[in-house]
C-alpha cells in the first residue's frame, strides 16, 4: 500500500507487494467478509490522513496513517473488505476528497464539525479523532454537509470570488475612512472613495498617514475593476441556468442575489420543506422545552404552556441570511406586494423587527417553492399559509 503505514489491525493483502502468511478463509467466511460493513473514519490534514476502521460490533480493526494523495487513499479503500462506509469532517480538503471517494464506497458522509461534540471530550490526537468519527458514523449520529451537485459549479465558484472581492473592497473602504476620521476629517457618504475629490482629502494629511491613505487608495483602485469584472462574468454565467428566470421573477431578487442563491444552494431539492431551508438560511427558530407531559387522573397529558423561543439558529449560512434579510429590508420600504404584506403584519400589532423577520421567512419560503416547481412568481403565493 503506497503512502500508508499500518499501525494496528489484522493482516490482509492490500497490493503492497509483500507476502502475508495467513490461513485462507473458507467460502462461507469470504461471503461473510464481503457482506459485512466496515466503518472508516478519516481525520484529514495537509500532509497525512489518520484512518480508523471499525467492524459492525464497534471493534477496532485497523488504524493507519496515509499520505494526503488520491493514490494512497484509493489503495487503502480497495484493501478493506466488505461494505465500506466512510466519513470525514468538512474542511479545506473535503470537496477534493469527496470527488475521490464518492463512487468507490457504499456510503460517504461529509460531517459538520460543529456538531461533533464527542471529539471535544477526553484526550485528543489524530488517531483518537479518526476512531471517534468512525464510532459516530456507526451510531448514525453525524450531521451531513451537502456535497454532490455539479450543475451549478461554475456559478458557485464565481459567486465565491465575487463575495470575497466585495468583502475585501468593503474592508479597504472602512480602513480608508477610519484614517480620515482619526484626524477629525469629515468624510460622510461615498465622496471619499471617488477620484474627483481625492486630492482635497489627501491635502489634510501628512507624513505616515498620507502614505498610508495613498496605499489604501491604490488597493481600492485595484480591487474595484476586478470586482466589476467578476460581477459581469457572474451574471453571464447565471443566465445559462433556467432557474435564474424563475428566481428573478421574485420582486427584489435581482441578478446578483439570484446568482449568489444559485451558487450557494445549487439545487432546491436538497431541502424537504421550507423549515429546513429556513434553518440553512439562519431564519429557523430554536425552542427550549422540558417536562412536556404530566399525569392527570391517570392519563398522560401534554401541558398547555408553550415552548420557550430562544431566537434564531446560530449554525447557518451567513451569506444566505444576509441575502434574505437585505431583501426583506428593501422590500419593506419600497412599494410592492412585499410592503403590503409587511404593513399587514404591523397592523396586527407585530413589532417592526419581527415583521421584517417574518417577511424574510416568507420570501425564502416562496423562493424555494417556485424554484422546486419551476414556475414564476405570482402574488397569489402570499395568500397561502403564512411564514
Amino acid at each position: 500500500m503506497e503512502g500508508a503505514r499500518i499501525i494496528k489491525g489484522r493482516p490482509f493483502r492490500v497490493g503492497c507487494g509483500c507476502s502475508v502468511r495467513s490461513r485462507q478463509p473458507k467460502l462461507d467466511e469470504r461471503n461473510t467478509l464481503m457482506n459485512s460493513v466496515r466503518y472508516v473514519g478519516m481525520d484529514v490534514h495537509r500532509d497525512t490522513i489518520s484512518v480508523a476502521v471499525l467492524d459492525e460490533s464497534g471493534r477496532l480493526m485497523m488504524q493507519s496513517v496515509l499520505a494526503t494523495r488520491a493514490g494512497a487513499i484509493l489503495d487503502f479503500i480497495h484493501g478493506v473488505r466488505g461494505t465500506v462506509q466512510v466519513t470525514f469532517e468538512e474542511g479545506t480538503h473535503s470537496a477534493w476528497l469527496y470527488d475521490v471517494l464518492v463512487r468507490r464506497v457504499a456510503k460517504l458522509v461529509v460531517c459538520n464539525p460543529r456538531k461533533n461534540a464527542l471529539l471535544k471530550s477526553g484526550s485528543k490526537s489524530d488517531a483518537i479523532d479518526a476512531r471517534k468519527l468512525a464510532e459516530l458514523l456507526r451510531a448514525g449520529m453525524l450531521s451531513p454537509v451537502y456535497h454532490g451537485e455539479t450543475s451549478a459549479l461554475e456559478v458557485q465558484q464565481m459567486a465565491r470570488s465575487y463575495s470575497q472581492l466585495t468583502e475585501d473592497t468593503t474592508r479597504v473602504m472602512a480602513r480608508l475612512k477610519a484614517v480620515f476620521r482619526g484626524q477629525a476629517v469629515s468624510c460622510v457618504g461615498k465622496r471619499l472613495y471617488g477620484k474627483r475629490h481625492r486630492d482635497e482629502y489627501l491635502e489634510q494629511l501628512s507624513g505616515g498617514l498620507l502614505r498610508r491613505a495613498q496605499h489604501l487608495y491604490q488597493e481600492l483602485d485595484a480591487l474595484q475593476p476586478l470586482r466589476h469584472g467578476v460581477r459581469r462574468e457572474l451574471i453571464v454565467e447565471c443566465r445559462k441556468h433556467a432557474a435564474a428566470q424563475w428566481l428573478q421573477s421574485v420582486p427584489f431578487l435581482g441578478p446578483i442575489r439570484v446568482a449568489l442563491l444559485l451558487g450557494r444552494v445549487q439545487t432546491p431539492h436538497r431541502f424537504r420543506s421550507k423549515r429546513q431551508f429556513w434553518t440553512y438560511c439562519g431564519l429557523g427558530l430554536e425552542t427550549r422545552d422540558s417536562g412536556e407531559y404530566s399525569v392527570v387522573n391517570g392519563r398522560v397529558e401534554r401541558r398547555r404552556k408553550p415552548a420557550l423561543i430562544r431566537g434564531l439558529n446560530w449554525n447557518h449560512n451567513h451569506e444566505m441570511k444576509n441575502l434574505f434579510k437585505s431583501t426583506a429590508t428593501a422590500a419593506s420600504v419600497r412599494q410592492g406586494v412585499w410592503r403590503e404584506f409587511y404593513l399587514g403584519l404591523l397592523a396586527k400589532g407585530m413589532r417592526p423587527e419581527m415583521a421584517r423577520l417574518t417577511l424574510a421567512r416568507k420570501i425564502a419560503a416562496i423562493t424555494l417553492k417556485i424554484w422546486k416547481k419551476g414556475e414564476r412568481f405570482d402574488a397569489e403565493h402570499l395568500k397561502l399559509q403564512a411564514a
